[in-house]
C-alpha cells in the first residue's frame, strides 16, 4: 500500500490508465482480426476494413498505446496482404 498522498494518486492514475490503454488496445485487436478475416475471405470488399484498421492504428501509435514502428509494420504487413489478395482474385 502506498504511504504518501502522491503515492496514492499515483496509483489511482495507473489504474485508470491501464484500464484505458487495455481497452483501446483491445478493440485494436479486434479491428485488426476483422480486417485480416476480410481479406482472405473477400479481398474485393475488404478495402474499407483495413482503412478503418490502419486509422485505428496511427491513433493508437499516436496515443502512446502501441509504438509507432510496431503500427507501421502492422499497416504495411496488412497492406501487403490486401494486394497480394486482391491480385490473386484478379487473375483468377
Amino acid at each position: 500500500m502506498a504511504n504518501h498522498a502522491s503515492a496514492v494518486k499515483r496509483n489511482r492514475q495507473r489504474l485508470k490508465k491501464t484500464s484505458r490503454n487495455r481497452a483501446a488496445k483491445s478493440s485494436l485487436r479486434t479491428e485488426l482480426k476483422k480486417a485480416r478475416a476480410a481479406v482472405k475471405a473477400a479481398p474485393a470488399t475488404s478495402a474499407a476494413l483495413v482503412k478503418t484498421a490502419v486509422s485505428s492504428l496511427d491513433r493508437a501509435a499516436s496515443k502512446g498505446i502501441i509504438p509507432t514502428g510496431r503500427a507501421s509494420r502492422v499497416k504495411g504487413r496488412l497492406a501487403a496482404a490486401l494486394h497480394k489478395a486482391s491480385a490473386a482474385s484478379s487473375a483468377s
